[in-house]
């Protein structure tokens, strides 16, 4: 039974380089996913989220995330400009992502910084539409001003894409279906104390979502340790895109549905939201 991981950073450090993306990649293989969407965070990894998307025959989104807008330039969204027309025919890249609003972290919350953060979002919204690829959106804590700009800034057919680790309101989880977004599912409907988060996983219409890991972040519970453990030497469990297929078991307790029929409907789900995935699934 074969899955896709519709977000998950193989770049990331945590994972410790090159050779060693290659194994979480080979293991997630054999656990059954067969697809990963690789979403880039600033300029410097844009090319190697490319050559390990390439490399696997997996999928990659340029762009720059809300959490490096900080130290991002004008310079960088005329270089993402340009890398979108440079790749606009490699059926690898899928999306313009992560991108997004991040009002959680208390320096991206000054006056400054979000007003920075906002132009870089609508900046990476007009280039997303003028490259005619669907967003992979960053939502924390800002889902009412992402959806303000999605409706203020037209894209010719239309949005497609994902609201990634979506944790909102149910009206917000509405608006963004309404758009043309698949909502983003993973670790954190895993744990029992998440109740607004599984009660919108088991009520949304199954058509809206899709699976991810967000690896190596959000762990499920069966891996995450709490910070006093963490304190104590007891390491945290490392999330990887292997951890798919169980994440999906919970969804579909969750949903009281076979998990077949839930694998059918993410895997379709997938491609409506990345229409590109289709060529190379």
């Amino acid at each position: 039974m074969a899955w896709i991981d519709t977000h998950c950073h193989l770049d990331a450090p945590e994972f410790g380089g090159a050779d060693a993306a290659d194994a979480v990649r080979r293991a997630a293989r054999e656990a059954g996913v067969a697809h990963c969407v690789i979403p880039a965070v600033e300029a410097a990894n844009w090319d190697t989220v490319r050559t390990l998307a390439q490399r696997w025959g997996d999928s990659y989104c340029l762009g720059i995330h809300p959490l490096y807008v900080p130290q991002a330039t004008e310079v960088d969204l005329q270089a993402l400009a340009a890398q979108l027309r440079l790749h606009r025919d490699d059926p690898c890249l899928v999306a313009v992502g992560e991108i997004g609003l991040d009002f959680f972290v208390p320096g991206l919350c000054t006056p400054p910084m979000r007003e920075k953060q906002e132009f870089f979002y609508r900046t990476q919204l007009q280039l997303a539409a003028t490259a005619g690829l669907p967003v992979v959106l960053h939502v924390r804590r800002s889902a009412d001003r992402l959806l303000k700009f999605l409706r203020e800034t037209r894209s010719p057919a239309g949005w497609t894409g994902i609201a990634h680790a979506f944790n909102g309101s149910l009206v917000q989880a509405h608006a963004f279906i309404d758009l043309g977004f698949k909502l983003g599912f993973g670790g954190a409907l895993t744990f029992e104390r998440a109740l607004q988060l599984r009660h919108l996983a088991q009520t949304l219409p199954l058509e809206a979502l899709v699976l991810e890991t967000d690896a190596p972040d959000i762990p499920p519970h069966w891996l995450y340790t709490t910070a006093q453990a963490r304190k104590d030497g007891v390491p945290q469990g490392r999330n990887t895109p292997a951890e798919i297929p169980r994440i999906a078991q919970v969804l579909a307790q969750l949903r009281g549905m076979e998990l077949a029929e839930l694998r059918a409907a993410v895997w379709r789900n997938a491609q409506t939201a990345l229409p590109k995935l289709a060529a190379l699934l």
